[in-house]
């Protein structure tokens, strides 16, 4: 079994490493877009273009599923992607966690970048899926950059900011961009400081198993957490082979994925 995910940068790997753990006997090719990013600022069109472009390097590996794991190229893009791919090639986006979080009511921080805070697509997932709960948005300028580059002093800026913004009351956070879950503890320790004695901890809502799950699903797989663990690993920055970046050794999931086979493209 092969999955390809894309992404802007490394904000795949939380998704992809969710793979992993799920069926460590996978195949995974990440197609990122470093000579582009960020996709954030960029109009709808010229994210459509450009996830159009990773995610046909990524096809040519020919994965059984395509995992689009960026928000912003989900919200732009997945109409374009889906009319160029599928059915032949099942395309799975990915969308912020407000349901999970808003279950059991009580308050809900959404963490996202300026673009997407405020945003009418926020506003709709809100409308159509908080079910009711109060919901503060945040913004989080920055901090996906931050994560990008692994530049930890950033991050704790960019997350200490969020945090100062967050209501001390809040039950759940949403983790709106895929670049956050990388540094969820981190931000599950910010959020935490100040807050009220008595109160649980708060739960942080990401979008990496969900979507991981639904990839399998859709390509018919089962879960099997202990398959022997001898999946391969394909890197593509713009389009280009390559290794992991320096940057996504980083964090937990990066150096999960750091695999000795490669994978290379079908033909």
């Amino acid at each position: 079994m092969k999955i390809a995910l894309m992404d802007s940068g490394i904000g795949l790997l939380a998704a992809a490493a969710a793979v992993r753990r799920l069926r460590p006997d996978a195949d995974l090719v990440l197609s990122s877009d470093p000579d582009g990013m960020p996709w954030g600022p960029r109009t709808p069109e010229d994210v459509t273009e450009r996830a159009l472009t990773v995610a046909r390097a990524a096809a040519a590996y020919r994965p059984d599923a395509l995992i689009v794991a960026c928000n912003t190229a989900s919200v732009h893009a997945l109409p374009a992607l889906r009319t160029a791919l599928e059915p032949g090639l099942p395309v799975i986006g990915t969308v912020p966690a407000i349901k999970p979080a808003a279950a059991g009511a009580g308050h809900v921080a959404i963490w996202a970048t300026p673009a997407t805070t405020g945003s009418p697509y926020q506003r709709r997932l809100i409308a159509d899926f908080a079910d009711g709960a109060r919901v503060t948005e945040v913004p989080c300028p920055g901090l996906a950059d931050a994560v990008q580059w692994a530049d930890q002093a950033a991050v704790a800026r960019a997350v200490a900011a969020a945090a100062a913004l967050t209501p001390s009351d809040v039950r759940a956070v949403v983790l709106g961009c895929t670049h956050y879950e990388l540094v969820a503890e981190r931000i599950r320790a910010a959020v935490a400081e100040g807050r009220p004695e008595g109160l649980p901890p708060v739960v942080l809502h990401g979008s990496a198993g969900a979507v991981a799950a639904q990839a399998l699903r859709r390509v018919g797989a089962r879960p099997a957490p202990a398959a022997a663990p001898d999946g391969g690993l394909a890197v593509l920055l713009s389009g280009r082979a390559a290794e992991l970046p320096g940057a996504a050794r980083a964090y937990a999931e990066g150096r999960l994925l750091d695999a000795v086979k490669p994978v290379t493209p079908a033909h």
